[in-house]
């Protein structure tokens, strides 16, 4: 998808999201309904979902997709980079990343957000995973990110 049309459907999106989330002390609640709205929305979606801190693993949250690793081993695999190094992280080809945790065998690309409390702490992460190679660029990684300010708004 043109990365212009993208950039249109991650703001229809947050807008729609906006509406949805009305405010409430669930963030579990936002995290399962931004899931199901962008699973469907986008078709190069293959896996979407929240991975979160408990006590010093990183274990399964809400998700859309198959079925998933529920604990990931720690400092490996793209969510775990995107936790060490506080950055959002997109992955072109995962077969080519050191140490990617393989949950499903037919994930080619990625791109992994750090999802944030109030305070700016990091608790966890969106991960989003392809079947395709290449399918994420600057234009998911602003639009992820712009969204999960939703959360804990």
């Amino acid at each position: 998808m043109d990365p212009g049309k993208k950039r249109k459907r991650y703001q229809r999106i947050f807008d729609q999201l906006e509406k949805l989330l009305e405010p409430h002390n669930n963030p579990i609640a936002s995290m399962a309904t931004i899931n199901a709205v962008l699973y469907h929305k986008f078709d190069y979606y293959f896996w979407c979902g929240f991975y979160l801190f408990q006590d010093r693993d990183l274990i399964i949250g809400p998700y859309q997709g198959p079925v998933a690793c529920i604990k990931l081993k720690k400092d490996a695999g793209v969510c775990w980079a995107g936790i060490n190094q506080k950055q959002s992280i997109i992955v072109a080809d995962v077969h080519d990343f050191p140490g990617h945790i393989a949950c499903d065998s037919r994930s080619n690309s990625e791109i992994v957000v750090p999802l944030r409390d109030k305070a700016g702490k990091i608790i966890g992460v969106l991960d989003v995973d392809s079947k395709d190679l290449n399918s994420f660029d600057e234009s998911d990684k602003e639009g992820l990110e712009h969204i999960l300010t939703l959360i804990y708004k």
